[in-house]
């Protein structure tokens, strides 16, 4: 992508600059990833900011034979299931390692709820085990290729495939249930 590339260039010659430009446009899209997956504005605004912190004192570390995008989404998830562990207060090592029922949250504030459907599919999709809500979340709303959804997550690109299909069931299966 282009305007990575203009990223990655501004962050090797001047950090301060080259971030704002990453921050300008990543910020958004990180926001609402970390969103899907820790529910609350104020756990999301402090996962943001702690995901932006290690991208910016681990950008010496990227590595770019990885897409710029994958590479702040991985770093973006690790920080929102960082931030799950503590709050559950369970030491889950690995999205492998998640119990199924990590992501059972209720849906708050950023779902229209003068939009049904809308809420149901927001409440479909945090019942979802985690790996399910995962691929869900990063090829639906977030436009992902599921190569770079297996980088992100460390899955393979089928199981990736398998559970993006299972998910997209089980939320069609929640929504026609709930009518």
């Amino acid at each position: 992508m282009p305007i990575d590339h203009d990223i990655i260039s501004a962050m090797r010659e001047d950090p301060e600059k080259g971030f704002n430009k990453l921050m300008a446009v990543y910020m958004r899209p990180i926001y609402w990833h970390i969103r899907r997956l820790v529910v609350a504005h104020d756990d999301a605004q402090d996962v943001l900011q702690e995901t932006l912190v290690r991208i910016f004192h681990a950008f010496d570390q990227y590595n770019p034979q990885f897409s710029l995008k994958s590479w702040i989404f991985r770093i973006a998830t690790n920080e929102s299931l960082r931030f799950l562990e503590h709050q559950r207060g369970k030491n889950i090592l690995s999205l492998e390692d998640a119990p199924e029922d990590v992501f059972n949250l209720k849906a708050d504030e950023y779902v229209d709820y003068s939009d049904v459907l809308a809420v149901k599919l927001q409440q479909a999709v945090h019942i979802l085990p985690l790996k399910q809500q995962l691929a869900f979340n990063l090829r639906y709303f977030d436009e992902l290729s599921y190569e770079e959804i297996a980088t992100i997550t460390g899955f393979e690109k089928n199981n990736i495939k398998a559970n993006y299909h299972i998910a997209k069931e089980k939320i069609v299966q929640y929504i026609k249930n709930h009518d």
